[in-house]
């Protein structure tokens, strides 16, 4: 059962997320966390040989980000991470005030910021190594990740996990990946019984001179998202992405090929928290009246 604009997923949501105190950050249930699990195991079975696997927590360097361009391109999604600083005297005496807001003005930036997307740490990781392999190393990466949304629909959580599947090598290796894994995402999506669409999409960049980097995305066919009915038919939800980076972190991070080029990069990520909403979305909150197929698919 595909929702429609008249059909909110406002039962979904009471069922399986109990709200917090802040928007657009949800706890799991039970049942949602299950068939998460059950996502996770499925992206693994069609993990390709060879892959190295990397698990990042929710913070990384903000060294990181600054480097890699992303305020430029994202500033208004990033979230940093601020502690109080001073001695205990000071601190103790912005506690002491009683008003909730005065600690506040004690807060100060650190070197940490919120991971905004799973393969970011990687590419510095991967650049102190060495050399790639022309014809593409691959990297399963995951983590929690945080981004500044000016709406907090369900679809759009702050706080959320993401899933990737990383290729650095050549040009020619890169977009093979990621035609490859195109294909690959319509026989898994088959195997969930989804409603989809592939095309061809933008990254929300901040600015003047970000509509025109998302114009040249498109023109440039950079990036496809698969969609899935979620919230309603006539605005889908994007559940998964494939996106060809060309050289940005490869010339970013002095990745290098066994060839001596500087590699070029692609990715596949899956929005496992926007994933498992569209299987609710689709085949209702009641587990065992899922098809037997997806349950299958799911271990459930």
């Amino acid at each position: 059962m595909s929702q429609t604009a008249n059909e909110p997923l406002q039962g979904i949501i009471d069922a399986l997320l109990p709200p917090t105190s802040a928007k657009g950050v949800f706890a799991r249930s039970g049942p949602f966390e299950q068939v998460v699990e059950g996502l996770s195991r499925l992206i693994s079975r069609h993990r390709e040989a060879g892959t190295q696997v990397l698990r990042f927590p929710p913070v990384m360097g903000r060294a990181v980000i600054e480097r890699s361009g992303y305020l430029k391109s994202f500033p208004h999604l990033l979230g940093s991470v601020a502690c109080l600083h001073g001695g205990e005297a000071e601190i103790r005496a912005l506690l002491a005030a009683g008003d909730g807001r005065d600690w506040i003005s004690g807060l100060g930036a650190t070197d940490l910021v919120l991971t905004p997307a799973a393969c970011y740490p990687l590419y510095p990781l991967v650049a102190a190594r060495g050399t790639v392999a022309a014809a593409g190393d691959q990297f399963d990466v995951e983590s929690y990740c945080f981004r500044r949304e000016a709406s907090h629909e369900v679809g759009r959580l702050q706080s959320f996990r993401m899933r990737e599947y990383v290729c650095i090598g050549s040009p020619e290796a890169a977009i093979e990946f990621r035609a490859r894994w195109m294909a690959a995402a319509e026989h898994l999506i088959g195997k969930l019984a989804l409603p989809f669409r592939l095309a061809p999409a933008s990254d929300p960049f901040f600015g003047r001179a970000g509509k025109i980097m998302a114009i040249n995305q498109v023109e440039q066919a950079l990036k496809f998202e698969l969609l899935v009915p979620v919230n309603s038919d006539e605005e889908p939800t994007a559940c998964m992405s494939f996106n060809y980076h060309q050289d940005h972190f490869g010339a970013t991070w002095g990745l290098r090929t066994d060839s001596g080029d500087v590699a070029h990069t692609a990715c596949v990520a899956f929005g496992m928290d926007r994933l498992g909403l569209a299987l609710f979305a689709t085949h209702g909150i009641d587990l065992a009246a899922w098809p037997a197929g997806v349950r299958t698919a799911l271990s459930l």
